[in-house]
């Protein structure tokens, strides 16, 4: 199971939680089971969300993560 904290955007979609729990082995895994646990957050996370993994901003959703990881998700800043 890993641990992600959702930035404050995100919170109100997921009952205003700050740290969820799911079964995940990478970062694509984990945004499938955060949709599954929180339908809410799927327009959010379609329209574009970073991740920040120990402290660095991940691109490539393959990556593996363990329970060990600090994970953010981040609603994307739009603008110029």
């Amino acid at each position: 199971m890993v641990k992600l904290n959702l930035w404050s955007g995100l919170r109100r979609f997921a009952a205003d939680q700050t740290e969820i729990t799911v079964e995940a082995r990478t970062l694509r895994e984990m945004l499938a089971a955060l949709i599954a646990a929180h339908p809410a957050l799927a327009p959010a996370i379609k329209a574009g969300v970073s991740v920040s993994l120990n402290g660095e901003i991940v691109i490539d959703l393959s990556t593996k993560i363990s329970d060990a990881d600090e994970i953010f998700l981040i609603q994307r800043i739009k603008g110029g």
